[in-house]
This record gives C-alpha cells, structure tokens and sequence, in this order.
C-alpha cells in the first residue's frame, strides 16, 4: 500500500481494493469476489463515496428490526470479512445477533479461514463452520449457500445479508424470516426482494449501524417498532434511484461545463 499516498483522493477506495485481492490470496475471498467488489465499486462512485440521507433511514430501520429479533443473525461471506470484520462483530455484540459464515463458493480452507478473521476482531463466537451432519440446509435452493447452521440461520427470524445473491434472500422469506441486506444496486433482485434494503457501502453502513445500535439500545420496544413500521421499502428505494439519477445529472453538467 506503500504506492499509494494517504491523501489520494480515493486512498480508501484503493485500499480497500488491495485488500480485496490479498484476500483473495489468503483463500478469504472467491475469486468471484473481486468481480462482485468492482461492481459495487462503480455504483459507490453514483453516491459520491459518502453516505446519503436515504441511507440513514434504511440503517435505522435495520438496527431497529435486528434489535427486535428473538434470533438476529448476521450472515458473512469472504468480502465482508476483509472489508468490515470489527463493524459485523461489534453490531452482532451490540444486536445481541450471531455470526455466521455462508458462502457459495465454500471450502473447508474457506470457512476457517474467515473465522480466525471474525474472532481475531472480537468475535466469541462463529457459526456455519465444519458443520458435517448436523448442517440444516435451505429449501429450493441447490448451491452451496443453501447448508446452514441449525443454531443460526435456520432458526433466525431476521437474517443481515451484506452482499447477498437473490435467490436466497427469496428463499429465505418463503421460509418466513425479515431479510435485511446491503446492496449499493437499487435495482438487483436482493434490493427489490428483501424487507430493508441499505442501498450504501457496506463499511460504511455497518459503522453507522454499530453507532445506531448504541443510540437505538435506549429507545422502547414501541419507539423500536414504531421505526419499523413507519419505513417503506418501495419509497425508499426509489429514493435511492432519484438520488443516483440526480447526481449522475449534476456530474455531466459540470463535465459539460468544463469541457
């Protein structure tokens, strides 16, 4: 990281990028993974890197529900592993949420390898690891993120999804669970299909959440669920598509302008 200077202008964005890589290398994340990050990466770009209003409000609606749960779990593949592994603990301490590892490209070297990540910040404990027989596994779903633990996401009544696929955020609200996730794409499956969506990077949105989850601690079960059942998932995604739209706008004007 040496080459590039702290006061780049995307300094954070670039390491974050080396650090996507060396984890690919440390067999954290897929290789799959990087794709999935430049992916998000230019949707990142669309927000200006920084956290919009809108943002706010999903998180908040988030951190409400997950502080409701009965049994909140928080689900971690390879890239949010190296991107935010203290935020995912310190929220699941916070939530009173478990952690587990799931992933579609899943090995043995894999789900190791992300639990020393997770309890080297903190966590006490990881499910979704060398589950053998007693792994449960998710109907209508025939990848890999179908096998589940019995003691996590299949009892879960609410299920964080950072960086999720959209066959099994539908899946598993057709086994009755709130699914909330994070996805800087508005439009995917996983945006459209889950309860809550938190259209934001994912490092940023779970520091807001751990910050939130203090504030929120302190609120009543009625103020909680009051949050909840004032927001609107519809409106708020369409929110976060006038806001790219409105910016990507702004930024050709100025472009033209320039030129």
């Amino acid at each position: 990281m040496s080459e590039i200077p702290p006061d780049h202008p995307r300094y954070l964005s670039l390491k974050e990028r080396h650090e996507i890589i060396e984890g690919m290398h440390q067999k954290i994340v897929a290789e799959a993974g990087l794709i999935a990050h430049g992916r998000g990466e230019a949707f990142d770009y669309l927000l200006g890197e920084k956290t919009p209003e809108y943002a706010l409000i999903q998180e908040e609606a988030a951190v409400a529900t997950l502080l409701l749960a009965k049994h909140p779990v928080l689900s971690i593949n390879g890239n949010v592993a190296i991107i935010c592994p203290n935020e995912l603990v310190a929220l699941a301490e916070k939530t009173n949420a478990k952690l587990e590892v799931n992933l579609f490209h899943r090995t043995k070297e894999r789900e190791t390898n992300i639990e020393t990540v997770l309890k080297n910040a903190g966590a006490k404990e990881v499910l979704g690891v060398n589950l053998g027989k007693k792994a449960k596994t998710i109907p209508e779903i025939t990848h890999k993120r179908r096998i589940v633990d019995p003691d996590g996401i299949f009892i879960a009544d609410v299920v964080f999804v950072p960086l999720e696929d959209g066959d099994r955020t539908m899946a598993l609200k057709k086994m009755g669970k709130t699914v909330i996730c994070v996805d800087l794409n508005p439009l995917s499956r996983t945006s459209v299909w889950s309860d809550i969506t938190i259209v934001n990077h994912v490092r940023r949105a779970t520091q807001e959440m751990v910050e939130l989850a203090d504030k929120l601690k302190k609120h009543t079960k009625e103020k909680l669920a009051s949050i909840i059942k004032s927001y609107d998932n519809n409106y708020m995604l369409k929110e976060s598509v006038k806001f790219m739209s409105s910016r990507l706008l702004e930024l050709s004007k100025q472009q033209l302008k320039e030129g």
